[in-house]
This record gives C-alpha cells, structure tokens and sequence, in this order.
C-alpha cells in the first residue's frame, strides 16, 4: 500500500429498516474497498450520516445528528431520505461534502472517492476484500437480519413522500434475494425479516417474470419467495404487507409453519371515506372479515397494525368508528401514529386540518382503548407451551421473542430460569404471566431436561 494510514469512516444510521439495510449494503462496499470504519467522530477521517425524512420529528433529528458530525468531526457527507428533500441539508448545514438520497450506495462511494480516496495496493490482490463477510457488514445482532426484497412504491398515499424519495416499486430479482438470504443462513442468522415498502406488491413491477435459484425456476412472487424462503430452517417474518386478496394465500403456509404465522399489516384507518381521502390500497376490502378468515386458517396467526389518528376533516364518530374496528379486530399488536403534516404530502391541502393537540389526545385514546385488547390476547397465552428465539442472557435469566415479536416493536418473553441458554438459539418455555406487551415464562420440561 503506498500509505500506512488506513483512511478511516465513521458512520450513523438513522431511519426504518430499510434505511438499515441501505447502510449495511454502504458499509459493505467501504470495507470491501479497504476503508476501516469508526465508533468514534475523533478517530474517524470523515463521517457518513444516512438520513430519515419521513415526518416532521425524523427530519428534525436528522438534522441535528448532521450538526453533530459536523461539529464533532466537521467532514460530512448525507444520504437517505432527506437527501432526497430538495435542498433542506444544504440550507441547514451548507458546510456537509456532499449530498444524496435513499438507495444511493454507488453515489456515496463516489462521494466518498472524491474526499477520501481508497487505499491503493501494489499488488492485483486486494486483501480487504477477503475481510468482508460473503453476507456483507451486518448493522443487527448475528441471530437475526432484514432481507430488503423491494425498493420504492407504486401507491401514492396523501400522507407519505416515500415515492418521492424513493421512487416506484423496484423489485429486487428473486434469484438474488434468495442467494442473500441462504448466504445470511449459512453465517448463522436464525430469523430472516422481510422488509419493503409494499411487501405484498414484490414482483408486480416486472409482471411475476420467471428467476432462478440455484437452477431451480421460481416466480418473482411473494408467495413462491415465502415457499423458498421457509426450506431454509429458520423463521421467516413479514413485514409491511398491505391487505391484499393474494395475502390470503400466505396464511396456509404459517399454519404449515413454512413461515411465521405473523403479519404486519398498516390498516391506517377503518373509515371508509379516511381510507379513500387517503388513497390507500385495498381501502374497499373488508378488512373484518379477511382477518377472520386469516385465523380460521392459522388461529396462532399474530396481526399488527398502525393507525392515522387526527387525519384531515376526520369526525369524532370516524374515530369511533376506529376504535369499534380495533375492538371487533382484536389485533395483537397496535402502533399510532398522530397525523403528521409533512412537507410535500397532498393531504396537507385537504380540508379540516386539526390542531395537534387534538390529533395527539386522539392517538393516546386509541393507544388506551387497545391496551386492554392487546393485554387479552396475551393473557390467552398464559399456561401454553412455545418456541421463542433468544436475544440475551445474564445471570438474570433470558430475554427473548415469541412467534409474535418482531424485534424492536413488539414485546418481550422473560425468561426467569434462562441463564444457561444462549444468544441466537431458539427454546422451549412455558408462559406464566404477561403484562400489557410482554410475557414471562420459565422453561419446559422438554427444554429444561436438554
């Protein structure tokens, strides 16, 4: 190499998940180029800031972590979602290298050739190259992975910006979801988190063409990517699944246990006419009736949802009639979100904007009325025998997660008696108790003999 110095990147990652995943794919390409990565601003040459820009509170965060970098290191470059906000970073912070938008990995690199070359060796063979994991630099736990099948959205929902930050739907090739997904397997990940901005929609884009996988011919379809993904003997959970008919299709394959029995399905609303002011997918569904026929098929299934309180020209009885959807749906798990007028989105033109004390007071109602429903449904738990996948372990005993727990936003298993299991292994206990989000159990004598 013609220097010693190794130039060195430090990183910060804002955002959902699938920004996660767009910093782990950056973080990948700068290790496989020689770049060493820094915990720290003070030991780093500069620093990348993957941004989030979907509401109000995130752009606002973004912006000061910017300002940290900045004042903490003063070399910045910016990509994500608000890279993508026209020229808010630059405004705020006129002082960042470069800016880009989501999704941007090749731009980030050039970015970051431009301000801090690559290590240059003297030979063809690059040794950094054989340093980097065939899974690539992973940002979560070694037990568990987000496997990102699509980018951007076809749908054009008045209160999200997310087409126009990250474009329409663009479906990855199965082929190449699935060698990512058996090369995360084969380093150990015991649970695969299917993760886009419209999961059910995965192949529409490129009419479900034909790929292949290992030679074997598969749809471009989420149903033959759940079949393949459930051969590989860990679980598979979705996420952001819009309540399509062809969903209906999934659900023999979690009581099958091919896949999670677990959706995470963003109702938004129960209103017929909010759902339409909101142009959302499958707002003429039936959406009782479909999660009727969902448990009548896998009655262990575990449905999570998020809802819109205080949209625009919202009525107290649409909320209402919201709540006697949340009562009648029994959902397990629930996120609210107030109404956010974010820049750019058309529902901000609609009339009957509400302040935001009343969209917060409508948010902490919903949150209220569903305590109790989400509390039922994990008292029916208590007494039953199941599998849960364990994230930590102290002398304490084990934290982990049931079936119904998906990392980060849904709850917890304790488990009192854990403290010779170990992270990343899958076990079985008894449940004993639970609270509003988590439950506790102990060990089953199956588990307990093992």
């Amino acid at each position: 190499m013609s220097s010693n110095k190794i130039p060195t990147v430090g990183f910060v990652s804002l955002g959902c998940p699938k920004a996660t995943v767009d910093s782990e794919h950056i973080l990948t390409r700068l290790k496989s180029e020689g770049y060493a990565i820094s915990g720290s601003y003070q030991g780093a040459d500069l620093v990348v800031v993957n941004t989030c820009g979907f509401i109000d509170a995130a752009v606002e965060e973004s912006l000061d972590a910017i300002g940290e970098a900045l004042a903490e290191n003063g070399r910045v470059i910016v990509t994500g979602c608000l890279g993508a906000k026209g020229d808010i970073v630059q405004q705020t912070h006129p002082k960042v290298l470069a800016v880009t938008g989501p999704h941007a990995a090749k731009e980030v690199m050039a970015a970051v050739h431009a301000h801090l070359p690559p290590p240059v060796f003297d030979s063809a063979h690059d040794p950094f190259s054989d340093l980097v994991p065939p899974q690539g630099i992973r940002l979560t736990p070694q037990h568990y992975a987000y496997l990102k099948i699509s980018e951007g959205c076809n749908h054009r929902c008045t209160f999200c910006i997310i087409p126009s930050l990250r474009g329409d739907l663009t479906s990855r090739p199965i082929g190449e979801v699935m060698k990512e997904a058996e090369a995360l397997v084969d380093a150990g990940v015991r649970e695969l988190l299917v993760i886009s901005q419209d999961t059910s929609a995965y192949g529409i884009d490129v009419k479900y063409r034909t790929g292949f996988c290992n030679g074997r011919p598969l749809k471009t379809r989420l149903y033959e990517l759940c079949q393949a993904l459930g051969e590989l003997g860990v679980w598979v959970r979705l996420h952001y699944v819009y309540p399509y008919p062809s969903v209906d299709a999934l659900i023999p394959l979690m009581a099958e246990g091919k896949i999670l029995p677990y959706l995470d399905v963003p109702f938004q609303h129960a209103s017929p006419r909010i759902l339409k002011l909101m142009k959302r997918p499958a707002k003429s569904e039936n959406n009782l009736e479909r999660i009727k026929a969902w448990r009548a098929v896998c009655p262990d299934i575990t449905i999570r949802s998020t809802f819109i309180t205080g949209f625009p020209g919202e009525t107290e009885a649409e909320f209402e009639e919201l709540l006697q959807f949340l009562e009648e749906a029994e959902l397990d798990r629930v996120g609210a979100f107030a109404y956010s007028p974010v820049e750019g989105a058309a529902a901000n033109a609609l009339p009957g904007a509400w302040p935001q004390e009343v969209r917060e007071e409508r948010k902490r109602r919903l949150m209220e009325f569903q305590e109790d429903i989400s509390t039922r449904r994990l008292e029916a738990k208590i007494g039953r025998t199941i599998e849960v996948l364990i994230d930590e372990v102290d002398e304490e005993g084990a934290v982990a997660r049931s079936a119904g727990d998906a990392p980060e936003i849904d709850g917890l298993v304790y488990i009192t008696d854990g403290e010779e299991l170990e992270v990343g292994e899958f076990a079985r206990v008894t449940v004993t108790d639970c609270d509003v989000h988590d439950l506790y159990a102990t060990l089953a004598a199956e588990q307990a003999k093992h």
